[in-house]
């Protein structure tokens, strides 16, 4: 599969698929596809293209999902090779995309065109799910396509997501789970007015840092098992009209959670909502959640993956939920089991983005053992 990889890989980092844009990207998927036999549907949502392909109808669904966007390349000059060449340079493929995740999405492909033609009779359905809105926005790529899939009923049973996972060497790290991820953006009111007569004015600053100690050093959980404690960050704070003799009359804080299996998207905004209160803060909150914690546990598909990863690699991965979010939150709601395996992410979203070329082979190996694993009985 090696070379098949490769050469599919080279064809997808050529094409330069900004976010939501998939330049074509997944058309020569899905012409690959049908040629092994698999149904392609086109659910475009929006300014996003996305492709659900399937082999076989029967349950278990597995699902092998990925995206053919990239985020922006920077300026040019600095790249050491033009980034949509995808140019190998002592086995190492270089460009846009390479480890996230154009590179993986072919081994993906690749991967399950060898198994439907090796395996024509397979137990199950295997299938791809495809977008170009996960590097940017991500409200019409995955997340619709999981509606859409929810509500004619058709599940997703597991899924494996071809992310970069791996962390000093590739098979080190299989993402199980990930935590969920919720912003606040909060106005606290104060009142306007010059800073020589402060006893006319109510300076927001001073009237909300009683809140934000408490906000900041409150400990929301201790974790469990699979997941580190629920942390918060202030991302933004803003107050005053940069003069140095107004008084300001509101003060801006952005602040993102990233939340554990502890606690709940509800419990988080209840306990804000009694702190706000509690200080007596005049204000206005709104919320936005990214996504819900999810854990695949140790069931079925986190065995098949460690065991496929540890056949390949010759390395016992270690399970991790650690790091952002991913478009596994939202097929992780229609009750699947969800896992991220894929190559080194040293250089995701960097200048001179690169990947192994025999990582690539290695992972193309990892899930076409999967797929055996979970849809061939006698396996």
């Amino acid at each position: 599969m090696k070379q098949q990889i490769l050469s599919l890989a080279q064809h997808l980092i050529q094409r330069p698929s900004i976010s939501p844009n998939d330049e074509g990207c997944q058309q020569l998927i899905a012409k690959r596809l049908q040629a092994v036999g698999f149904q392609i549907e086109w659910l475009p949502f929006g300014d996003t293209l996305n492709l659900w392909a399937t082999h076989g109808k029967d349950s278990p669904c597995l699902a092998f999902a990925g995206h053919t966007d990239v985020v922006p390349v920077g300026d040019e000059n600095t790249w050491t090779y033009p980034p949509f060449e995808s140019r190998i340079v002592d086995n190492i493929l270089y460009g846009r995309g390479a480890a996230d995740m154009k590179g993986s999405l072919a081994a993906l492909v690749v991967a399950a065109e060898n198994f439907v033609k090796n395996n024509p009779n397979h137990a199950g359905k295997i299938a791809l799910l495809i977008t170009s809105d996960e590097e940017a926005a991500a409200k019409d790529g995955t997340v619709k396509v999981v509606e859409t899939l929810m509500a004619r009923n058709e599940p997703i049973h597991y899924a494996v997501v071809g992310e970069p996972s791996s962390g000093k060497v590739l098979g080190d790290v299989i993402k199980n789970g990930r935590r969920g991820s919720i912003t606040a953006e909060l106005y606290i009111e104060g009142v306007q007015g010059h800073v020589a007569y402060p006893h006319l004015a109510e300076n927001p600053v001073h009237t909300s840092l009683g809140f934000l100690t408490e906000l900041t050093t409150y400990q929301w959980d201790n974790g469990n098992e699979f997941f580190p404690p629920t942390s918060l960050q202030i991302a933004n704070i803003k107050a005053g009209t940069g003069s140095n003799n107004v008084i300001p009359g509101e003060l801006y804080v952005q602040f993102n959670l990233r939340y554990c299996t502890e606690v709940t998207d509800k419990v988080i905004k209840s306990k804000v909502s009694e702190m706000l209160q509690k200080h007596s803060l005049k204000h206005r909150i709104s919320w936005n959640l990214s996504g819900k914690p999810f854990l695949a546990g140790n069931g079925k598909l986190v065995q098949a993956a460690q065991q496929a990863v540890k056949n390949v690699t010759k390395i016992t991965p270690r399970l991790d939920t650690s790091g952002g979010t991913s478009d596994g939150r939202f097929i992780a709601l229609m009750g699947a089991e969800v896992v991220e395996f894929g190559p080194l992410n040293a250089t995701i979203h960097k200048v001179n983005e690169c990947v192994n070329v025999d990582d690539l082979s290695k992972c193309g190996e990892v899930y076409y053992q999967i797929a055996e694993k979970l849809l061939i009985k006698e396996l």
